[in-house]
Formats: structure tokens, sequence, C-alpha cells
């Protein structure tokens, strides 16, 4: 599938886009070129230490920001593919500097697209969140409208050969930030800070993450918003997986934040189908319509009315299970 190909990522030197370089390189061989576009010179520096281009002559580094439609071009140049994962992400961090976030995933977003459109790229997916779906925070708004503008961007492609689609998934285990390792670090306090005891999440590993955008990359038809079936965790369980013998103070959730994310809401379900790993949110104009779409696919409509919710899932990681994942894609060496 991407053999002999170019492509581009986006937020390259992230959790995400280490794990994405290194599957590319060990299943991809014989690619012509992998761009690592970011703005971090030193997590770039790092990076080079594991991957470098004197082992992997395809691979680039360049420095960049998603916001500058002029480097952005540049470095699209002879792109076949664009992996779009660059992000500000932190939910706080948003609500505080709005602004910030909305340059970068949104005026990011459409410069990806343009650059894309203008360089003859062939094939776009763009990484989004479950805080997209029924947003209650900034961080979730910008993402949703960047949703949006990559499934639109379907409709401004005139002859171009282009494909432009959305992967949505929850919770990256162990990604920087994330509360897995919070709670290993602060497991040394004795103090495992608990937003809300109902709290839930949807988990998914990063390699989980990898596999679903190279199978939207090898599968979509351009439009889709993809979403995988994974499991929840409760931050009980969480907290009890990790430190066992720590307190649990309940802290209160921080602003912007739910006590359950929704991946797929009740008004996506009359354009939602089941393509069994995956569901897909398809778009409400373009070039099919939901019932094409299933039977090209095989695949079948969700119920009217039907939710995605790490809440109400139908299945959830328990306190052993979440060990062994920590243990297996967080630390290797944790122990209770």
């Amino acid at each position: 599938m991407l053999e002999g190909k170019s492509i581009l990522i986006t937020g390259g030197t992230g959790s995400f886009g280490n794990a994405f370089v290194r599957t590319v390189l060990q299943r991809y061989p014989n690619i012509h070129r992998l761009v690592v576009y970011s703005r971090d010179e030193l997590k770039q520096f790092e990076m080079s230490l594991v991957f470098g281009t004197d082992r992997y002559k395809g691979l680039r580094y360049f420095i960049g920001d998603v916001r500058d439609q002029h480097r952005l071009n540049r470095a699209m140049e002879g792109i076949d593919v664009v992996v779009h994962a660059a992000a500000l992400k932190q939910v706080p961090v948003a609500e505080y500097n709005p602004f910030e976030a909305v340059k970068t995933n949104v005026l990011g977003a459409q410069n990806v697209i343009d650059c894309a459109l203008d360089q003859g790229v062939k094939h776009v997916v763009a990484l989004s969140t479950d805080k997209a779906a029924a947003p209650i925070n900034l961080y979730g708004a910008t993402k949703l409208c960047s949703d949006k503008l990559f499934t639109a961007a379907n409709n401004i492609r005139g002859q171009r050969d282009i494909r432009f689609s959305v992967v949505r998934y929850g919770n990256v285990m162990g990604s920087r930030g994330s509360v897995i390792p919070f709670f290993l670090q602060k497991r040394k306090t004795g103090v495992l800070p608990i937003t809300d005891t109902s709290m839930t999440r949807f988990n998914i590993t990063l390699q989980e993450g990898v596999d679903m955008v190279l199978w939207a990359l090898g599968n979509s038809l351009g439009g889709e918003i993809f979403v995988p079936k994974i499991p929840s965790y409760r931050i009980l369980d969480v907290a009890q997986a990790i430190g066992p013998e720590c307190e649990t103070p309940v802290i209160g959730i921080r602003p912007g934040e739910k006590i359950h994310e929704e991946m797929i809401t009740t008004s996506d379900s009359y354009n939602t189908v089941d393509l069994g790993p995956y569901y897909a949110i398809l778009p409400m104009a373009g070039d099919y319509t939901r019932r094409s779409y299933i039977e090209q696919n095989g695949c079948h409509a969700v119920e009217p009315g039907f939710a995605y919710n790490s809440g109400s899932n139908e299945t959830f990681l328990g306190i052993e299970r979440l060990r062994e994942l920590i243990r297996e894609h967080v630390d290797s060496e944790f122990a209770v």
C-alpha cells in the first residue's frame, strides 16, 4: 500500500508520530520518502537518534508549523500521503489560550487541506478525538471544526485524484499528558487525585491507533469519520490498578471535562454504518449515499438513535487487564 510512496506526517515527533514512523519503516521498507514535520527541534534530534537518516535513507526531518502555510507547502512537494497528527490537545491549555488552539487545530487544518490540493497529494488522513463529538470544551470544538473541514474538502477537490478522511478515537494509553503516566508518577506520593468517581474513558493503544490510520489509508472512499470499537475503563479502576494502596481524594472535574466521552452521537446515527471492527460516520453530502456505501462495502447501517459512549460501552477493561496493558504499552517495569 505504501511501497514506493512518499509520506508526510504532521506532528511527527509526538507519541503517535513515533509509533507511526516505527511501524511504517518496519512494514514498508521500500517507501520512497517519509517526512517528519514538526516544530520542535529537540524532539526531532531525539527522534533521529532512534530513527537515523543514515540507516533509513528515505527518512527526512522538516522543522515547521502547520500554521505556516508556505513552509507546509514546501514540505509537501512530491508527497503522496499525508497523515495529519499535529494539534494542541491539552484541554485546560486550550481553555486558557483559546485562539492559539484555533490557529493550530482549525487554521492549521485548512492549511494542510490547501497544501495537499495544491501539491497533488493522493490521500490525507486526519487524526481526531472523542472530544470532538458533542464538544463541551474548546479543544473538542476545534477538532470538530477540523473534522468538518477535512470531510468537506472532498467537495472541492475537482478533478484531482485525492481523498480526505478522518479517524476519531479515544484516549491513547500512555500518551504524553494522559492519566496513566500521570498516575504512575503520582503513585510515589501515595495520592492519586480523582476528578470524579463516575468518570469513564475510551482506551486505545498507540499501535491500534497506527493500525487504524493505515487501515483508513487502504479502505476509505473519502469523507468518512472512522471510529474504532474499543473498550472503556473506569477512572477508579485505573487508580486501583496503579496504586491500590494510594489515597484517592476527589478533586472535581477540570474545566471543559466530561464525565463520559462520546464518539458517535444519536444525531450521527443516521449517517453511520457498522464496518465490523470500525464504525464510519459518512458525510451528509458527497459522491455517495449511505445506501451505495453499504452496497459497496458490505456493511450495515446502525440503528436510528444509536450512540457510542464510554459510560454505556459494552466492553470495559478490568483492573488486572489494565495492569497487563500498562506493563505492555506504558511501563514494562510497572509492578504492584
